[in-house]
């Protein structure tokens, strides 16, 4: 994995590899081609006028909410693949929404720990478990379809991709706009403005897909490793962390995004990356009991 300081070049082509289609955006359409059976990792809406796949959170709710209901093999296997494989590396730089969130970050404001907020981080649990599956799944219409309620009510990527541009291009769509499309941007507009202040609050206390992929940060084969020979304890990695994250004492929580700030602010040089199906978790125990 390249170094921190070149991590906005994966975004930035993670981005556009998943919005190309630019000229749709004047056109007021969005793309349906054969790749939009196909989820990217990250959170991208499918209506984006550029999108080129599907968002993964979107097809598991219109498969979940189907009146002809089947598991989803495609869907799931895809998610655990990509969270056996990365875990969190697709939040930290793969996903655009997250990307937009960092840059918003990056205006030159008074900022904010959400280190006391911690507790909001169960928050994407509860709304993977009710708005993503529950909820698509038991209520339904008259003829057994079930809204896909995180993408309808929640999720401010499609109203910043879809909705807001969509909008723009087509007056049938401008027309037509009502309660719901101002709920959409009142939290969009929130997230927003959270994300000038606090580092990624969407994705630290909201994203379903984020906390689906940190079900697997502790085991999957990518991770981070603390050397117990060189690791102090001196906790300069903890205090860098945007995250929140105590990183010598769990390099591999579940709300670490892998930006790999810790790593190159440690000054004994004790954490690196590591591709391995063998657990590390181990030595950094020892390090932080020989260190504490």
């Amino acid at each position: 994995m390249a170094k921190n300081e070149h991590r906005w070049k994966f975004q930035l082509a993670a981005a556009l590899a998943s919005n190309p289609f630019f000229l749709n955006f004047f056109q007021g359409k969005i793309h349906k081609g054969r790749s939009k059976i196909v989820c990217v990792p990250g959170l991208n809406c499918y209506s984006c006028p550029a999108a080129a796949a599907s968002c993964p959170i979107g097809s598991l709710q219109a498969v979940i909410g189907s009146s002809k209901f089947q598991f989803t093999y495609y869907i799931v296997g895809f998610l655990i693949l990509i969270g056996v494989l990365l875990g969190r590396v697709v939040c930290g730089f793969l996903c655009p929404f997250g990307w937009f969130q960092e840059l918003l970050y990056k205006l030159p404001t008074q900022k904010f720990s959400t280190q006391k907020l911690h507790f909001l981080t169960c928050l994407k649990y509860v709304i993977l478990i009710v708005f993503v599956i529950i909820l698509p799944m038991t209520i339904v219409n008259e003829v057994g379809l079930g809204d896909p309620f995180f993408c309808k009510y929640i999720c401010p990527a499609g109203i910043l991709e879809g909705g807001i541009p969509l909008s723009i291009a087509d007056a049938g769509i401008r027309a037509g706009l009502g309660e719901l499309f101002t709920w959409k941007s009142c939290i969009l507009l929130g997230i927003v403005v959270l994300s000038v202040f606090f580092y990624r609050p969407f994705c630290k206390w909201i994203c379903p897909l984020g906390a689906f992929y940190a079900l697997f940060n502790k085991i999957s084969l990518y991770r981070f490793r603390v050397d117990a020979d060189k690791c102090t304890s001196c906790g300069v990695c903890s205090k860098v962390c945007k995250m929140d994250v105590e990183v010598f004492r769990t390099p591999n929580h579940t709300e670490c995004i892998r930006c790999g700030d810790c790593i190159r602010t440690c000054p004994h040089q004790a954490i690196n990356r590591t591709f391995s199906l063998k657990s590390t978790d181990g030595e950094k125990v020892k390090a932080y009991e020989k260190n504490p």
